[in-house]
C-alpha cells in the first residue's frame, strides 16, 4: 500500500497545490495559461521567481541554485552539461512513462469526479450524507472539505483504509500554519497557487510518516 498524490482545490474550483510521491505515470506539464503559477514546479510550464513566503523554489533546468529535498538547504550547482547518450536514453524512458493528459486536464477531471459524486450522493441520500472516498481497481480517492470550501484530495493504493485523518492533519497543521496564518498569502486569489516551501516540506514530512506510505 502507498500514497500516490495530493491535490488542493480552492472554492473557485482551481487547483492551488499539487504534490506526488509514487506515481507510475507522471503528469505532463500543464498548458500555459490553464494553471495557476506556484501550484507545483513539476507541472508548471514556467519557473516562478519565488514563493509567497520569500523562500526559494526548487531549481529548474539551467538554474544555478537547487533546494535539497533531504535538508531543505539551498546549494549551488553547475550549469547542466551537454546531454550524453545515456542522458538522452533516460529522458526518452521518462517520456515513455508520462501520462497522455496534461496536468490542467487531469486536475479538471479529478475535480469533476468529486463534484459529480458529491452532488449525486446529496440527491440520492439527502444533505446529511457526505462523500468521503471511492475506490477503483487501481486507486482510491479520499476527500476532506473545509467549511471555507477548500478540498483536499488524496489518491492512494485501492486497498488503503480511509486517509481523511491525514488530510485533516494537513489542514489543521501545515495549511493553517503556513498558508492561512501567512499574511503574504491571499486566500481569495485567482492568480497564484499556495506553494511555499515551508508548507510543501511540512506536508511531505507528514505524509511520509503515515504507516501506509512506502
Amino acid at each position: 500500500m502507498t500514497i500516490y498524490s495530493l491535490y488542493i482545490f480552492d472554492r473557485h474550483c482551481s487547483c492551488v497545490y499539487y504534490h506526488d510521491w509514487h506515481r507510475s505515470l507522471r503528469a505532463k506539464v500543464a498548458t500555459e495559461g490553464n494553471i495557476l503559477p506556484a501550484v507545483s514546479h513539476e507541472v508548471y510550464s514556467k519557473p516562478t521567481e519565488g514563493d509567497v513566503s520569500g523562500t526559494p523554489t526548487p531549481s529548474y533546468p539551467g538554474s544555478r541554485l537547487a533546494l535539497s529535498s533531504s535538508t531543505g538547504i539551498v546549494v549551488a550547482v553547475n550549469e547542466q552539461p551537454p546531454p550524453t547518450p545515456a542522458t538522452v536514453a533516460t529522458q526518452t524512458a521518462t517520456q515513455a512513462t508520462t501520462s497522455s493528459l496534461s496536468f490542467d486536464e487531469e486536475a479538471k477531471l479529478v475535480y469533476g469526479v468529486i463534484l459529480s459524486l458529491r452532488n449525486l450522493i446529496k440527491k440520492l441520500s439527502g444533505r446529511d450524507e457526505q462523500f468521503v472516498n471511492y475506490r477503483t481497481s487501481t486507486y482510491k480517492l479520499h476527500l476532506f472539505e473545509t467549511v471555507s470550501g477548500f478540498k483536499f484530495v488524496m489518491l492512494s493504493d485501492p486497498n488503503t483504509d480511509s486517509l481523511r485523518f491525514i488530510l485533516r492533519q494537513i489542514y489543521a497543521g501545515p495549511f493553517l500554519e503556513y498558508v492561512v496564518k501567512n499574511p503574504l498569502v491571499s486566500m481569495d486569489s485567482k492568480e497564484r497557487g499556495i506553494d511555499n516551501e515551508l508548507f510543501r516540506l511540512s506536508t511531505d514530512r507528514l505524509v511520509r510518516n503515515v504507516s501506509v506510505f512506502s
